[in-house]
């Protein structure tokens, strides 16, 4: 397919998938390579890394491994950038169709709603939906979803601006589609590739206000998850900061390798560069 070929063209792009296939790989082999709770007691507090053969990434403050936290921390990443990621794309995607399909009041009407949610910072309203519904691991993935929803509404509908007028929605109207027929079989799925693209933001912003939240300790102190062992190692950061180093590394790769991923697609997609 030219747009696989049009993807692996780029250096960046492997480099993102690559980084990316190695945390799935970390998220499924957790288990098979760490039976046990990755929460329960393995040894001695602070362990260096590479000090003992038992913990090649040491542990944390209460004994616990941190590679047994680190993969499955990555589940719980994947988890979370996936499923937030869709709900927020979901959301924006019928916001952002219905507004710019219908136009009118209708677009005014979904729009102000929109910037209203524009106009507090996600983080910010994250918390306050934190604060209200509780700290659970399924709240708080739904909550991320529910900020992250704005940006992709706002871009569907230029889409659909851009492309409701087209010849082949006229025919559409003449042959007697119905509108949503025409939102959701003709036009959708040609405004899709660039919210497809701008998934792989809302992924790394997921996986970013997830880690930022267990920092905080306003996360679920009940899963594995980086953020959590980088807000566990604040407590010891001047003396033990490997604790929150590793996490923080894998932190940074994934998003790096998200946004890569989501560089190299943009790349395929975009008609001017396909001719390459």
């Amino acid at each position: 397919m030219e747009i696989v070929r049009a993807y692996f063209r780029s250096p960046a792009a492997i480099v993102g998938l690559f980084l990316l296939l190695v945390v799935i790989a970390m998220a499924a082999s957790a288990s098979w390579l760490f039976p046990r709770d990755p929460l329960a007691l393995a040894g001695r507090p602070l362990v260096w890394p590479f000090t003992n053969p038992r913990f090649p990434l040491g542990t944390d403050n209460s004994g616990r491994d941190i590679a047994a936290q680190i993969f499955y921390g990555a589940r719980i990443s994947l988890l979370i950038g996936g499923v937030a990621t869709v709900i927020a794309v979901l959301i924006g995607i019928v916001i952002g169709a219905v507004s710019g399909y219908y136009g009118g009041w209708v677009d005014n009407v979904l729009m102000r709603i929109t910037e209203a949610f524009q106009t507090l910072p996600n983080f910010l309203l994250l918390l306050v939906l934190i604060a209200v519904f509780g700290s659970n691991i399924n709240t708080v993935i739904i909550a991320i979803g529910i900020v992250s929803w704005p940006a992709p509404a706002r871009l569907t509908r230029a889409e659909f601006l851009s492309l409701r007028n087209r010849e082949f929605v006229q025919a559409g109207r003449t042959l007697g589609l119905k509108d949503l027929k025409l939102i959701f079989g003709e036009i959708l799925p040609n405004a899709l590739p660039p919210v497809i693209v701008y998934a792989s933001v809302v992924m790394a912003v997921s996986i970013l206000l997830e880690s930022a939240l267990a920092f905080l300790r306003l996360s679920d102190p009940n899963v594995a998850s980086w953020g959590n062992l980088i807000g566990l190692g604040r407590d010891v950061l001047r003396v033990q900061w490997y604790v929150s180093a590793i996490p923080g590394i894998a932190i940074l790769l994934t998003v790096l390798a998200v946004s890569l991923v989501g560089q190299g697609l943009n790349d395929a997609l975009n008609p001017r560069l396909k001719g390459r």
